[in-house]
This record gives structure tokens, C-alpha cells and sequence, in this order.
């Protein structure tokens, strides 16, 4: 998710089709592992069977990380276990949040599931392709100690954050009685805001990345004119958005608002860094885009 120029060769296709074809499989396990767990659990509170199931399902992806030497197995579980949770907060005992808003927030939760995995699955080459930060710490920190790295660091800590990232969907789908009311419209407007973000910025990275640019090439079209990384600003907005719902839902509830600071903290104290770390070292011509262009929340570059 960032604007380098990517000159990888086209993969083949029976490959590509046998990796996701492993992909399904390692889901589809992944589901029956979380289920088996759900059942389990038996009649412990909705939020603790989901995070249950959330900690068993995120196993199983890794144990198949581990038997194909591939963390980006994991890739895909960002944007396929929140729209799980809401369905399962729907549904649970216990639920009796408001119906419309139940519909509002379900399809915004799928309309960036389903945006971001589609994005992930037309980027992703197959098994031969491993996300360039997973190759940097295998590298640093070796063969062995690089598994307990994934299995903490890079399967681990994500399915922990997006947890608390999902927590404000229990207020919102489930507890939250409020009726529906102009705090949803601004929720629905940020959240909606968030998926467009990402949308524009992802399809004009992909184009470009399409155009076969100069290997040193740096994009500054559309959103990416005004902000570094659009992209992430989307993301943090969904998140944002959803904590909002909870608000207007049920009032300030105060774990309800732990994961969207989370992902700030981890977009902001991470991602973007590792990102702009890469750039620079792979393009120097960077540092000139980095004194002119906002870092995220877009603006017009300085002259």
C-alpha cells in the first residue's frame, strides 16, 4: 500500500489459481477452527466468544504461514474477520440493537471488507509474493527467531488490534438502543469517507503501477498530489467511523473508543514509518516529496 512502482513479473496463472485455491482452504479452516471454538465457549458473554474464536481462527492462518514459509497468508484476515464479528454480534443472545441501524452499519462493515479484500486479492501474485516488510524482519531476525516474530508480531498483534478495532460494533449492533438519529449520518458520512479514501488511492496506485513507470518513479497523482499516504487516512477514518456508531448508539462508552486510537498508534507509529523508510532508501528523490507533501491528511503541496 504505498506509491512505489512495482516491475514484478506477471505470475503464471495455473500458479496463481493453485495459491488461492490454498488461500480458500486455509479459511475455510480458519472458520471451522473459529466455529468449533464459538461452540466451545458455550454461553460466555458475545465479545469474549468472539475474541475466542478470533485468537483460534488467527492459528490456524498461521500454521499454514508456517507450512508454506509465507506470513502473507495472514494478509487477508484484516478485512475478513470484522465483517464475521458483526454478523456474529447480530445474531448473538442477547442482541436487541436497533434493526435499521443494524443494516446501515452491517453494509458499510462489508462494503470495506469486501473493497479491501478485492484489492488484496487482484495485488496479490501467490505463494511466490511475501508482503517486503515480512521479508525485512526474516532477514533481521533469522530463520527461528523470525517465526516468533509472525506468530506475535505479525499474525498476533494485527488480530489484537483490529479486535479492539471491532469492539465499538457491540454498542452499535447489539446493546446500543438509542434511536437511529443525525449522530449516524455523521457516522455513515465518516465511515463512507474512510472507504472512498481508500478506494480512489488504492485504484490510482494500481494504475500506476500498471502504466510500467521509470523504476524511480514517484506518484503524486489525485489524492496522492496532497497526502503521502491516502490510503491509511481511509483506513483510520473507517475505524473512527465505527466508534462513532457506538456513540450514537449508546452514549460514551469508554472501551468502545480503545481502537481507533490503536490503529493511529500503530499506522503512525509503524506502518508509515517502515513505508516512508522504504521509499526514501529505494528513491532519493523522496525527501524532496516529503518537504512539500503532507505526511497524511491531505493539502496542497508547498511550493
Amino acid at each position: 500500500m504505498n506509491e512505489a512502482a512495482s516491475h514484478a513479473a506477471a505470475p503464471d496463472a495455473a500458479d496463481r489459481t493453485r495459491a488461492f485455491l490454498w488461500i480458500t482452504v486455509a479459511y475455510l479452516a480458519a472458520m471451522v477452527a473459529a466455529l468449533v471454538t464459538g461452540i466451545v465457549c458455550g454461553e460466555r458473554h458475545p465479545i469474549a466468544v468472539a475474541f475466542a474464536a478470533d485468537v483460534a481462527a488467527t492459528l490456524a492462518i498461521f500454521a499454514f504461514s508456517f507450512a508454506f514459509g509465507n506470513s502473507s497468508f495472514y494478509d487477508a484476515y484484516w478485512s475478513v474477520a470484522p465483517p464475521l464479528v458483526a454478523l456474529w454480534f447480530v445474531v448473538a443472545p442477547g442482541s436487541e440493537g436497533v434493526a435499521t441501524r443494524q443494516c446501515l452499519v452491517v453494509a458499510l462493515v462489508l462494503l470495506w471488507a469486501l473493497r479491501l479484500t478485492f484489492n488484496w486479492a487482484r495485488g496479490w501474485s501467490g505463494l511466490d509474493h511475501e508482503d517486503w516488510r515480512y521479508v525485512d524482519l526474516r532477514r533481521k531476525a533469522g530463520r527461528i527467531g523470525y517465526w516468533f516474530v509472525s506468530l506475535f508480531g505479525l499474525h498476533g498483534m494485527p488480530t489484537a488490534i483490529v479486535f479492539l478495532g471491532v469492539l465499538p460494533l457491540w454498542p452499535a449492533l447489539a446493546s446500543g438502543t438509542r434511536p437511529l438519529g443525525w449522530l449516524d449520518g455523521v457516522a455513515a458520512a465518516v465511515t463512507l469517507a474512510g472507504v472512498g479514501f481508500e478506494f480512489f488511492a488504492d485504484n490510482t496506485l494500481r494504475r500506476f503501477r500498471l502504466s510500467n513507470p521509470p523504476s524511480d518513479a514517484i506518484l503524486e497523482r489525485g489524492l496522492w498530489a496532497w497526502s503521502r499516504n491516502p490510503n491509511y487516512l481511509g483506513e483510520m477514518l473507517f475505524w473512527f467511523g465505527l466508534a462513532l456508531f457506538s456513540f450514537a448508539a449508546a452514549g460514551f462508552v469508554w472501551w468502545a473508543w480503545l481502537g481507533a486510537p490503536a490503529m493511529v498508534a500503530m499506522f503512525l507509529g509503524t506502518s508509515i514509518p517502515m513505508k516512508e523508510a522504504r521509499m526514501l532508501a529505494r528513491r532519493p528523490a523522496y525527501a524532496e516529496r516529503q518537504r512539500r507533501v503532507s505526511l497524511v491528511i491531505p493539502r496542497p503541496p508547498r511550493r
